[in-house]
C-alpha cells in the first residue's frame, strides 16, 4: 500500500509540474504553433515508472489543460494526449526494454520519429475543424510549417530531457519518493558526458531556430 501510495503521489507531483510549465513556458513559435516543454515532465515520468504513467500524466494534464487554458476545447486534449503518448509512452517503453545510456537515446528518437509522424496525420484531420479553414489550406502548410514545427519540438523536448534527468531523478530519491537505483553497472562517464554536450548543443540550436521563425534574431 505504501508503494502505491508514493507512486500516486510521484504521479500527482509530475503532473503538477507539467502543468506549470505548460502554463508558464508556453513559447508562440510560428503561426498559430506553440511550443511548451510539458512533454519533458511527462516522459521523464515514463522513464521513471513506466509507459503507463506517462500516459496517465498526460491524460490528466491534458484534461486540465482543457478546462482550464486551451483555446482548442475537445480538439486540443486529443492532439495533446496523442502527441505526447506518442513521445512519451514510445520512449518509456523502450527505455524500460534496455535501461541504459543507449536505450534512453533511442527511445527519445523513436518517439519522436513517430510523435511527428503521428501529428502530421491529425493535424491534416483535425486543423481544418478547429481553425475553420479549409483542408487544402492545412495541406499547403504540412511540409513548411507544421513538419518543422514538431522536429523542433522534439528536438527540445529531447534535448531538456537528456539535460534535466538525472538532476529531478536524484532530487526524487532524496526526497524518498522513488527507490535507489538498482542498476549495478557503473556509469560511463565519457558517453554521459558526450550525450549530455550533444543534447546542450541540440538545446542551443533549437532555440536559436525558435528566434529566428520569431523574428528575433
Amino acid at each position: 500500500m505504501q508503494t502505491r501510495t508514493k507512486y500516486l503521489v510521484n504521479l500527482a507531483i509530475l503532473s503538477a509540474m507539467a502543468y506549470v510549465v505548460m502554463v508558464y513556458g508556453r513559447i508562440p513559435v510560428v503561426l498559430f504553433l506553440k511550443y511548451d516543454p510539458k512533454d519533458v515532465i511527462v516522459v521523464i515520468g515514463g522513464l521513471i515508472f513506466g509507459p503507463m504513467a506517462s500516459f496517465l500524466i498526460s491524460l490528466v494534464v491534458s484534461f486540465v489543460e482543457m478546462v482550464t487554458v486551451s483555446e482548442n476545447g475537445w480538439i486540443g486534449f486529443v492532439m495533446n494526449v496523442l502527441s505526447t503518448c506518442c513521445f512519451a509512452c514510445t520512449a518509456a517503453f523502450i527505455y524500460k526494454k534496455s535501461q541504459s545510456l543507449r536505450g534512453a537515446v533511442l527511445g527519445l528518437a523513436g518517439g519522436g520519429l513517430l510523435a511527428v509522424a503521428i501529428m502530421m496525420l491529425w493535424n491534416y484531420l483535425l486543423t481544418p475543424i478547429y481553425m475553420g479553414i479549409p483542408r487544402p489550406a492545412v495541406v499547403a502548410l504540412l511540409l513548411p510549417a507544421i513538419l518543422p514545427f514538431n522536429v523542433l519540438k522534439v528536438a527540445l523536448n529531447g534535448a531538456l530531457t537528456m539535460l534535466i534527468y538525472k538532476p529531478l531523478v536524484r532530487a526524487l530519491r532524496k526526497a524518498d519518493l522513488i527507490p535507489p537505483s538498482s542498476s549495478t553497472a557503473p556509469p560511463d562517464g565519457k558517453k554521459s558526458m558526450g550525450a549530455l554536450l550533444v543534447s546542450a548543443a541540440v538545446l542551443v540550436t533549437c532555440i536559436l531556430c525558435v528566434l529566428a521563425l520569431r523574428g528575433i534574431i
